[in-house]
């Protein structure tokens, strides 16, 4: 384990959270594993090339399931211990993405673009039907994941309300001066409903993910009643948060370079998929970081030697700037042909919901350029403010049309 008082506090400080702190790139020249002290007074490693990030999420030496054991370095104290699919190691997280992936299926996602696009065309036209400018975070941005997130999964409408507040609330979102506690009393709420919704569907099956996933099986293997809400848990913190924080950083990138939103105006499929991809890229979603991997053997990275037991934090902001598999890493570059980029892992922990959060996205970005062709920041030399860490976005982003 690295000696704590020689090293830095991590994360690191940004003056701008949808760019990547300025100590990566030095990092990625100088000491591309380098020690750190976690937030919970861990030590541990940060990794910022690119390679070494894919090594770590790739081999099996690294473990996310590691993570959860009583005494383990943590990143975050709160829901380490859940048995959720995304810390999972084989053969328990094959046996689960089996299960899921059966119905969690690119079919399914795409039988929603339909659903997306009216979603999508309803949250444009209520923000555009009042004044000439509006807040396109808390227009579109916060509200789409969620609706999608909701129809997936087959939440009731007269339900998806409260079940934004609860997902807000879980990641201190919802304002609430109770802090902690506040946040365990949600999600003790939360999987309530959970466990209630699931109950519904085994008694009423429908055309949604919970229905699909109660059908899933393997042999004689299913999903058991923990397993499935501990993965609606997940899905909602991913689709939902992640998602609305992915949106809002690609409009701060687009509409703070006016020129590079309207190269968009009107241009075909395939440009608009490329676009998506680099600012998939370019993006600090998540804040730009990996899940915490621990380290089941001592492994050498860099030339660096990891000892068994240490904590390893790949940041993916970090490697997808890495100037040797990005040229021109540091500009946004909407037509990059070679981008792969790693904002959704790699290895066995590959999102699940990337293809979603995809077609979200690409909705999105097409429905936006034709609709509003002359789209633009209502202030665009004013500095936002920023908010949630975990899932950074703007507060607030005024646009005009």
């Amino acid at each position: 384990m690295p000696e704590t008082q020689e090293i830095q506090r991590f994360p690191f400080a940004t003056a701008l959270p949808a760019e990547p702190a300025p100590r990566y790139a030095e990092l990625r020249n100088t000491e591309p594993v380098s020690p750190v002290l976690l937030p919970t007074g861990h030590a541990g490693w940060v990794v910022t090339r690119y390679d070494d990030v894919r090594a770590v999420c790739t081999d099996a030496r690294f473990s996310k399931q590691a993570v959860t054991e009583p005494g383990a370095p943590r990143l975050l104290p709160i829901f380490q211990d859940l048995k959720s699919i995304v810390v999972m190691d084989a053969p328990e997280h094959t046996r689960l993405r089996k299960l899921v992936v059966k119905a969690f299926s690119a079919r399914r996602v795409e039988s929603l673009r339909p659903y997306m696009r009216q979603v999508t065309e309803e949250l444009i036209a209520a923000m555009t039907a009042g004044p000439s400018e509006a807040d396109v975070v808390a227009a579109v941005a916060m509200p789409l994941p969620i609706k999608v997130i909701c129809e997936l999964l087959g939440v009731p409408f007269r339900d998806r309300e409260q079940f934004r507040i609860w997902g807000d609330a879980v990641v201190g979102l919802s304002g609430s001066a109770g802090g902690p506690d506040a946040v365990k009393e949600a999600a003790v709420q939360l999987f309530g409903y959970l466990d209630a919704l699931i109950d519904s569907k085994r008694s009423a099956p429908a055309d949604d993910l919970l229905t699909a996933l109660l059908a899933a099986h393997e042999a004689d293997d299913r999903l058991s009643a923990e397993e499935l809400r501990v993965f609606a848990l997940t899905l909602l913190m991913a689709g939902y948060h992640t998602t609305a924080s992915a949106i809002s950083q690609a409009l701060f990138h687009l509409l703070r370079r006016p020129e590079s939103y309207r190269s968009l105006v009107g241009a075909p499929a395939e440009v608009l998929d490329r676009a998506l991809e680099e600012l998939l890229r370019y993006s600090q979603v998540a804040n730009g970081l990996g899940a915490m991997r621990i380290a089941l053997e001592d492994v050498e990275l860099s030339g660096v030697l990891i000892r068994k037991g240490d904590a390893v934090v790949p940041a993916f902001g970090s490697a997808n700037r890495d100037g040797a598999v990005f040229p021109d890493a540091d500009r946004l570059v909407l037509d990059r042909q070679d981008n792969p980029h790693i904002s959704f892992g790699a290895g066995i922990h590959y999102c699940l919901g990337a293809q979603l959060a995809r077609a979200e996205m690409q909705i999105l970005l097409a429905t936006l350029t034709e609709r509003l062709p002359t789209l633009s920041l209502v202030n665009p030399d004013d500095p936002l403010t920023w908010t949630t860490p975990a899932f950074p976005r703007p507060a607030a982003m005024l646009v005009r049309w």
